[in-house]
C-alpha cells in the first residue's frame, strides 16, 4: 500500500489486520513477562497512533506492514524499558501489569532487551531484509513458511537469510573481550 493512497486507506489496513496485529502485541509483551507497563490493547494503540502520526511511509505488502508495526512496538516497548531503568535509579514506583498470556515465555532483562534493538538498528543499517526477517519471525511469530510465502521466495532461503541474522545477533550478544 502506497502512503499516498490516503489516511482511508492505513485505516482500513489497521483495521483488516487488528487481529493479527493484537496477537503480535501479546506476543511482544509476553517476553517481558509482565513487566512492561502495556496492555496488549493499549500497545496496539499506542502503535497505531505512532505509525498514524508518519507521513512518507510505504507498505507495498502485507509483511512489510507487520515488520514495520513489529519495529514500531518492539520501540514503545524498549523506550518504556530505557524510562524504566532511568526511574529505578532516582527511586520512582515502577507501573506493572498483569500477564495472562504465553506462561512458557521467559523475561527478557531490560539490559539485553536494549542491545538486541542496537544490534537490529545496525543489521537494518547495513542488512535490511535480514532485520525484517527478524521482524517477521521473532517479533511478528511468522513461521518460515509464511515468510517465504509472503517474500515469494522458497524456504530454504528464508532458512538460510534467518541463519545469518540469528548469527549477526548471537556475535553481537555474546560475551566477550572488548574490540
Amino acid at each position: 500500500m502506497k502512503s499516498g493512497d490516503g489516511s482511508d486507506a492505513h485505516d482500513a489496513l489497521f483495521s483488516s489486520l487488528y487481529r493479527e496485529l493484537h496477537r503480535l502485541a501479546r506476543r511482544e509483551l509476553a517476553l517481558r513477562n509482565g513487566q512492561a507497563a502495556f496492555s496488549p490493547t493499549t500497545l496496539l494503540h499506542e502503535a497505531y497512533l505512532d505509525m498514524a502520526d508518519r507521513h512518507g511511509i510505504d507498505f507495498p505488502d502485507r509483511a512489510r506492514f507487520m515488520g514495520y508495526a513489529a519495529r514500531v512496538m518492539r520501540g514503545l516497548i524498549v523506550d518504556e524499558a530505557r524510562s524504566r531503568s532511568a526511574l529505578k535509579r532516582g527511586g520512582q514506583a515502577v507501573i506493572t501489569s498483569l500477564n495472562t498470556d504465553v506462561a512458557e515465555q521467559h523475561e527478557v532483562p531490560d539490559e539485553e532487551l536494549l542491545r538486541v534493538s542496537e544490534l537490529l538498528d545496525e543489521l537494518a543499517a547495513s542488512e535490511p531484509p535480514l532485520s525484517e526477517l527478524v521482524d517477521l519471525k521473532f517479533f511478528c511469530g511468522f513461521s518460515v513458511a509464511e515468510i517465504a510465502a509472503l517474500r515469494g521466495v522458497c524456504e530454504r532461503t528464508v532458512q538460510r537469510d534467518w541463519e545469518k541474522a540469528r548469527a549477526y545477533l548471537y556475535r553481537g550478544l555474546r560475551p566477550g573481550p572488548a574490540e
